[in-house]
């Protein structure tokens, strides 16, 4: 079995995240997969700009707590645009047993509720 990087956690999340916009009609104005690299998206939807903080947060961490802090200077920035900032936690779980980190080799859970917005 072998253990997803944090970065292949990033992209599985940053996956899911990009494929909910896309379903609800945001176009991509840049995309940053790099982990920790704040924003991940940044989207266009009713002529209005959208900033899309991603992060996969592995079981048993709550997806929908919203790490603020970290999240300020996002929030700042976007201001500057007239954007709106949104997080987008993305819980995951190995299928076969909670406890065990997400891999290669297992099926996995998704955790996710869609964009809060900040």
């Amino acid at each position: 079995m072998s253990k997803l990087t944090d970065q292949e956690l990033h992209n599985l999340a940053m996956n899911i995240v990009g494929k909910d916009l896309e379903d609800q009609g945001y176009e991509f104005l840049g995309v940053n997969s790099e982990f920790k690299k704040d924003p991940q998206f940044v989207a266009l939807k009713n002529k209005k700009l959208h900033f899309v903080i991603v992060r996969a947060i592995e079981y048993p961490h709550d997806p929908k707590e919203i790490p603020y802090i970290f999240l300020e200077s996002v929030k700042q920035h976007a201001l500057k645009f007239d954007a709106k900032t949104y997080y987008a936690g993305v819980g995951l779980a190995n299928s076969r047993d909670y406890e065990l980190p997400v891999s290669t080799t297992d099926d996995y859970v998704v955790n996710y509720a869609g964009l809060q917005e900040i």
